[in-house]
């Protein structure tokens, strides 16, 4: 995939995260949606091709897509429980 696929499936895969997401998240706006988006998406292909269940493919492949925002989700949980536990300090 190019850059700017990249770019639109962490926009797309970021903003579907942070639908699915329950709870407050942190208001970072389109930039930050994309990035968290894009880290998602590395970190759900890397555990994918880690587990052999899949490989980030193609902009429409539903299996990079599913990876994609899986991945985000996964990485929106993380950003949650951290800054959960810095408000409670």
């Amino acid at each position: 995939m190019g850059l700017l696929a990249w770019i639109l499936l962490g926009l797309f895969a970021g903003a579907i995260a942070r639908a699915l997401v329950p709870g407050r998240t942190a208001p970072v706006g389109c930039i930050g949606t994309t990035a968290i988006g894009i880290l998602g998406a590395l970190i759900g292909g890397f555990i994918a091709t880690a587990l052999g269940i899949g490989h980030l493919r193609h902009f429409f492949d539903l299996g990079t897509w599913l990876i994609a925002i899986g991945g985000s989700v996964l990485l929106l949980l993380v950003i949650n429980a951290i800054t959960n536990r810095r408000r409670r300090l």
